[in-house]
C-alpha cells in the first residue's frame, strides 16, 4: 500500500497530570495613566539638567516674584488709601456731625428753658435760636440717615430721634402756649419737654456720636499698619535678583545684565516708594489723630457740658424746688437740693475738666488761646450763678431770672461767650486735622497705580535679560 503522508490538524489538547487544562497566563498590567502636573514635574526635572532649562526657569521665577510684589502692594495700598480717604472725608465729618446733632439738640433745649423764663417777653432772637438749632438737628439726622447702613444700630437710632424730635416739639409748644396764658401747668410740660431730651434724646445722640467715633477710630486702624505682606515680598523678589545676576557674573564674567539691573532697579523704586511713602502717610494720620481727632472730641464733650449746664440753670428757675434729690455733703451730711441745680454743679465739674483737657492738647497759641478764654468765662459764670442763686434762695425770684437771662451782668453773657470760644478752638482744630489728614492722604497718591506698572516693568526686564542669555545657545 502506498505510504500516505501524514494530514494536519487540531493539535492535540494540553491537559495536566490529573486531566485539566492547565491556567491561563494573566495578560500584563497596563501602566497608569500619568496627570499633566506629574508630566510637568518630569519637564521641569528634564528641563532642569541643561542650562537653557534652568535659565526659563529662573526667568518664569523672577518675574512671578516682581509681578506678586506689584500686585500685593497695591491691593494693601489702595485699602489704605481708601481707609485715610475715609478718615477724612467720611468718618471724621460724620463723628463731627453726630456731634452737631447733639450740640443743636441741647441748645434748642436751652433756648426752649430761656424762652420760657422770658414769659411774654420772649425775644425773637431767643425763639429764632431755637428754630434754627431744631432745624440744624433735623437736617443733621437726614446726613446721618443717608450714610448709615440700612439695619445697622446707627440706623436704628437716627430713626428713634428722628421720632422723638417732633414729639419734644409738641411738648415745647404746649408750655409756651400756657405759659403765656399764665397757666402754672405750663412749667409741667416743660419740664416733661426736658425730661424727654435729657432722657430718651441726648443719650440717643450721644450714643449716635459714640457710633460714629468708633467707626473713625476702625478706619485709621485700617489705613495706618504697615503693610508688611507688600514689604516681605518686594525683600524677597530683590534678593532672587541680586541672586541671579550674581550667579550670571559667575557664570559669564560679565558685571552687568541690563535687563535683570532694570528689574533690580523698578522694584526698588517701589520698595522704597513703598515704605517711604506710607511711613510719611502713616505720621501724618497719626498727627492728625493726636492734635486734630483728640482735640475735636474733648472740645465738643466740653461745649456739650457747658450746653447742659444752661439749661439745668434755665431749669432750676422754671421748676423753682418742685424736684429735689437727696445727696452727702464734705462731711457725709444727707441732705435735699434741687435737682437742677445738681445736675448744673456736675455739668460745670466735666466742662472744667474738658477745659483743662483741650488746653493740654493744644498745640499753638491759636488753639490755646480761646481754650483759656472759655476757662475765665466758666468761672466768671459759676460765680455770677452763685449769686443768682443766693437771690432765689433769699425769696427774690425776680432779682435771681434777671441775672441769669438778663441783658447784662447775666450768666448767660458768660455762657455765650464760653461756647464762642469753645467754637473758634473747634474751627481751629478742624483746620488742623483736615491739614494732616490731607498729607497723610497724598502721601499715598499713585502709590498702588505706581507701584503696579513698576511691577509689570520690572518683571518684563527680567524676562529680557534671561531671554539675552538664552540667545546665546541658539
Amino acid at each position: 500500500m502506498p505510504a500516505v503522508p501524514p494530514q494536519s490538524g487540531p493539535p492535540a489538547a494540553i491537559t495536566t497530570a490529573n486531566g485539566t487544562p492547565p491556567p491561563t497566563p494573566a495578560a500584563p498590567p497596563e501602566e497608569p495613566r500619568r496627570t499633566a502636573f506629574a508630566e510637568g514635574v518630569d519637564r521641569l526635572r528634564a528641563a532642569a539638567t541643561t542650562e537653557p532649562g534652568r535659565l526659563r526657569i529662573i526667568g518664569a521665577l523672577l518675574a512671578a516674584l516682581v509681578v506678586a510684589f506689584g500686585a500685593v502692594t497695591a491691593w494693601q495700598m489702595t485699602d489704605r488709601a481708601a481707609a485715610a480717604d475715609d478718615v477724612l472725608h467720611k468718618s471724621q465729618p460724620l463723628s463731627s456731625a453726630a456731634a452737631d446733632i447733639y450740640r443743636s439738640l441741647a441748645d434748642a433745649n436751652t433756648a426752649a428753658s430761656s424762652g420760657f423764663l422770658a414769659g411774654g417777653q420772649e425775644t425773637a432772637d431767643s425763639r429764632d435760636r431755637y428754630e434754627k438749632d431744631i432745624d440744624r438737628a433735623a437736617a443733621g439726622l437726614v446726613k446721618a440717615a443717608a450714610n448709615s447702613d440700612p439695619g445697622s444700630p446707627a440706623a436704628a437710632t437716627v430713626a428713634k430721634l428722628n421720632r422723638l424730635l417732633p414729639e419734644y416739639k409738641g411738648y415745647v409748644e404746649r408750655a409756651r402756649s400756657n405759659n403765656r396764658q399764665g397757666f402754672p401747668v405750663g412749667g409741667a410740660w416743660l419740664r416733661f419737654a426736658n425730661n424727654t431730651m435729657q432722657d430718651q434724646m441726648l443719650p440717643a445722640a450721644e450714643d449716635l456720636y459714640t457710633k460714629e467715633n468708633q467707626r473713625l477710630r476702625d478706619d485709621y486702624s485700617d489705613a495706618t499698619p504697615y503693610p508688611w505682606a507688600a514689604i516681605g515680598l518686594g525683600v524677597v523678589a530683590l534678593a532672587a535678583l541680586a541672586w541671579a545676576q550674581h550667579r550670571n557674573y559667575r557664570r559669564t564674567n560679565r558685571v552687568m545684565n541690563h535687563g535683570l539691573v532694570a528689574a533690580t532697579a523698578t522694584a526698588t523704586v517701589v520698595l522704597l516708594w513703598l515704605v517711604v511713602g506710607h511711613s510719611i502717610a502713616r505720621a501724618g494720620l497719626n498727627d492728625s489723630y493726636d492734635h486734630g481727632v483728640r482735640s475735636l472730641n474733648v472740645l465738643h464733650d466740653a461745649r456739650i457740658a457747658s450746653l447742659k449746664a444752661r439749661g439745668n440753670e434755665n431749669l432750676t428757675l422754671v421748676a423753682r424746688g418742685a424736684e429735689t434729690v437727696t445727696v452727702k455733703d464734705a462731711q457725709g451730711v444727707e441732705k435735699s437740693v434741687d435737682v437742677y441745680d445738681n445736675r448744673f454743679q456736675q455739668d460745670m465739674k466735666d466742662l472744667d475738666k474738658g477745659l483743662a483737657a483741650a488746653a493740654k492738647l493744644a498745640d499753638d497759641d491759636t488753639g490755646e488761646k480761646p481754650v483759656t478764654a472759655a476757662q475765665g468765662n466758666m468761672e466768671e459764670w459759676q460765680n455770677r450763678h452763685a449769686t443768682a442763686r443766693k437771690d432765689d434762695d433769699d425769696g427774690e425770684y425776680e432779682l435771681a431770672l434777671n441775672k441769669v437771662i438778663g441783658a447784662e451782668g447775666a450768666t448767660g453773657e458768660c455762657f455765650d461767650s464760653v461756647d464762642d470760644n469753645l467754637a473758634a478752638a473747634l474751627k481751629h482744630e478742624e483746620a488742623e486735622f483736615e491739614q494732616a489728614a490731607s498729607d497723610g492722604l497724598g502721601a499715598m497718591t499713585g502709590l498702588p497705580v505706581g507701584a503696579a506698572v513698576l511691577a509689570v516693568l520690572g518683571a518684563a526686564g527680567a524676562v529680557l535679560g534671561i531671554g539675552r542669555r538664552l540667545s546665546e545657545y541658539r
